[in-house]
């Protein structure tokens, strides 16, 4: 069994790699059709199976709303690996009354932190008054309930709103990566935000949905988060998640993407300093494999 480097959410210790789960649910953030065609493809077999691979390489969480599909996969990957990955879920909500029976589920399903979703979270945002309208009877709610309280946002002004008001949040996830894709400002104003507060981040999004190639996605988001914050990914293969957690190891161990097997085809034979048939089988090709 692998080990990864480690965070802390209030005593509960994390990996600083989580399993993200839009690519096991059908939201690809890229069109109707690959959407759809997660959503066939993708079942509680294969999604197991991807996270067992996290789950056997020390990446113990794993993020997602309050549904029984996650809640088996979290059961059986227990069962299959001896590992017990602790669920971050985001129920929601229009308001404070449509959010509280998600969170009573986040606890009955076994939730470790529970983190109102993005659409309550931004839509009860009051910005220039600084408050989010029934955050602290949230908040004592998922402390009644056992879980660790934190917030899902689209907007870095939530982490300034919370940190300055006091609120009882112990984390916050934020969107970032280098193109900026779904950011709702710059990424160097993102980037101040989260090495400002002393709240763990949890960034997801740091491939862009697929936009950005995981060697570019991963540096950036690691080489300027703080050491106290942890990234969410999403991954459809097997293959997938362990070349991820492979880059991230030796990113975080300061080696940066070393040792990626590149993609490869005829076109970037002149980059070679030895010559290499691409149709042999020793020759690193994946041009048929699915993006």
């Amino acid at each position: 069994m692998g080990t990864f480097p480690m965070t802390r959410i209030e005593d509960l210790e994390i990996s600083r790699m989580i399993i993200g789960t839009n690519w096991f649910r059908g939201f690809s953030h890229y069109s109707a059709a690959k959407s759809r065609w997660i959503r066939e493809y993708m079942d509680l077999d294969r999604i197991v199976s991807i996270m067992n691979v996290f789950a056997r390489n020390g990446c113990n969480a794993v993020l997602s709303g309050p549904e029984p599909l996650m809640q088996e996969a979290i059961r059986r990957v227990k069962e299959e690996t001896g590992v017990t990955v602790h669920w971050l879920c985001t129920p929601s909500g229009e308001d404070v009354d449509e959010l509280m029976p998600g969170i009573e589920l986040s606890a009955e399903m076994g939730a470790a932190v529970c983190l109102p979703h993005q659409h309550w979270t931004d839509g009860n945002m009051i910005v220039n008054q600084k408050r989010i309208l029934g955050l602290e009877r949230v908040t004592e709610r998922i402390r009644e309930l056992g879980m660790i309280p934190g917030l899902s946002t689209h907007r870095p002004e939530t982490v300034v709103v919370c940190d300055t008001a006091g609120y009882d949040v112990a984390t916050y996830i934020q969107i970032y990566n280098p193109v900026g894709f779904l950011c709702q400002v710059e990424t160097d104003w993102i980037c101040r935000i989260i090495n400002e507060t002393p709240k763990p981040i949890i960034v997801i999004k740091p491939l862009a949905a697929g936009r950005c190639l995981p060697p570019t996605g991963l540096t950036f988001v690691y080489g300027s988060i703080k050491p106290t914050d942890t990234v969410c990914i999403g991954t459809m293969t097997t293959y997938e998640a362990e070349e991820d957690i492979a880059l991230a190891r030796n990113i975080l161990a300061g080696r940066g993407p070393t040792g990626t097997e590149l993609q490869f085809s005829r076109s970037k034979s002149a980059l070679l300093r030895e010559r290499i048939d691409p149709l042999a089988t020793s020759a690193p090709s994946h041009e048929e494999e699915p993006s």
